[in-house]
């Protein structure tokens, strides 16, 4: 079963070589501290990723794919329930927000676009309350016009970051293809430089533009962009950025894997502190409400919430059960409490953490708090491996060949 299996992954992390290495790791951080202050400080780090709050701002006029592209950064069809409007006519008159549906600290605003007599350069920031966001993505189908410069003008003498996007690139390289002699490496070069080129004539210096599809957010220009803004976003905000995207390719599932290795080792730290909680049937101790959060953390980072795998099926046109088949290491998200938790524990493998003191004798008195540490970091590893492989297997499920919906108009 899936919790047979990784209960497997588990054993395979209990080794000396691995325990050595971490509970090395953990010495060195008391060497100069309290096992409780190294404790505490990492509490306050895991708090801070826990509650960080990142406030994305997408703009521009009617009709250039604002509201799905809203929808494509939160994992979701247009067309389902908590999804940005979308439509042949304008359909963002206001402003409105919408939160991640796994992340809800992570928020994306659909903003009218700028020059309507609403709406115009002037009282542009002051009307969509600027000061709000961390940085404005500036949307075009075609060309960008010098209204859009001038909103960059303005943001850039704010001191905020803003990025030039064109849009609905795969509606674009549909219609380039019926040419004959058709370069796709061409015609992706033509369309930026038009771009960039409207946009110097606008008056903007030295622009960088992103070619993107909603529908193809691994092609195109979308993962130099995701690169950009990782560069670009300080450290509590790039996490929470990283994992609010969807997992739309190998190195995107790979960047999350680290962030939750970051996550997990500042979590169990965390732990130490509570590391004295008895969990009946067991020989040590941990906080079994610790760990359930954790996990449905790590799940929500790949996807694999069973809200998540129905927006992925209805995104890609699969049945929800066959991208449920692909998952094989990992319990279903719904199945993780602490009764389930604490019956893993109870397993004889667990033994196993007793064998760290061998390891590490130097830890002394540090012994209640690295059992919790212990227990807290493997159980979490372990489960992160083989999420890990999960996702990937249902990403491979979601992108084999079927039949795709073209990019609606806003």
């Amino acid at each position: 079963s899936a919790a047979a299996s990784g209960m497997t992954g588990i054993r395979a992390f209990f080794s000396k070589h691995v325990l050595g290495i971490d509970l090395a790791e953990l010495k060195n951080a008391t060497a100069q501290r309290s096992l409780e202050e190294v404790a505490d400080e990492a509490r306050q780090e895991w708090d801070a990723l826990g509650n960080a709050k990142l406030d994305i701002a997408i703009t521009g006029v009617s009709g250039v794919g604002k509201s799905s592209l809203v929808n494509a950064l939160r994992g979701m069809t247009d067309y389902e329930e908590g999804a940005a409007q979308t439509g042949l006519v304008q359909t963002t008159m206001d402003i409105h927000e919408y939160a991640h549906p796994s992340f809800p600290s992570v928020t994306l605003w659909d903003l009218p676009g700028i020059g309507t007599p609403e709406f115009t350069p002037e009282n542009y920031l002051e009307k969509v309350n600027f000061s709000k966001y961390d940085f404005f993505i500036i949307v075009a189908a075609e060309r960008f016009t010098e209204n859009d410069v001038l909103l960059a003008q303005e943001i850039k003498k704010m001191q905020k970051k803003y990025y030039f996007v064109r849009s609905k690139m795969d509606l674009c390289m549909d219609s380039e293809r019926r040419r004959p002699n058709f370069s796709e490496d061409k015609t992706l070069e033509k369309v930026k430089n038009y771009c960039c080129e409207n946009l110097r004539m606008a008056g903007e210096p030295s622009p960088r533009v992103f070619l993107i599809s909603r529908w193809h957010l691994d092609m195109y220009d979308f993962p130099l962009l995701q690169k950009t803004l990782e560069m670009e976003l300080d450290g509590l905000k790039r996490h929470a950025f990283i994992l609010a995207l969807p997992v739309f390719s190998r190195e995107m599932l790979e960047k999350k894997n680290a962030a939750m290795e970051a996550y997990i080792w500042k979590v169990a730290l965390a732990s130490c502190a509570v590391g004295a909680v008895p969990v009946p049937g067991l020989s040590f101790a941990c906080d079994l409400s610790i760990l359930v959060g954790a996990l449905l953390t790590i799940y929500k980072a790949f996807g694999l919430t069973e809200d998540s795998l129905h927006r992925v099926a209805k995104q890609v046109g699969k049945d929800y059960e066959v991208l449920k088949s692909a998952i094989k290491k990992s319990p279903m998200s719904n199945e993780i409490t602490p009764e389930f938790v604490a019956g893993l524990l109870t397993k004889p493998l667990m033994c196993g953490t007793l064998m760290v003191f061998d390891f590490v004798p130097a830890l002394g008195s540090l012994v209640g708090g690295v059992s919790s540490f212990v227990t807290t970091f493997y159980v979490l590893k372990s489960f992160l491996n083989n999420i890990v492989e999960d996702a990937e297997n249902v990403r491979a499920k979601a992108v084999e060949p079927s039949l795709e919906p073209s990019e609606t108009s806003n």
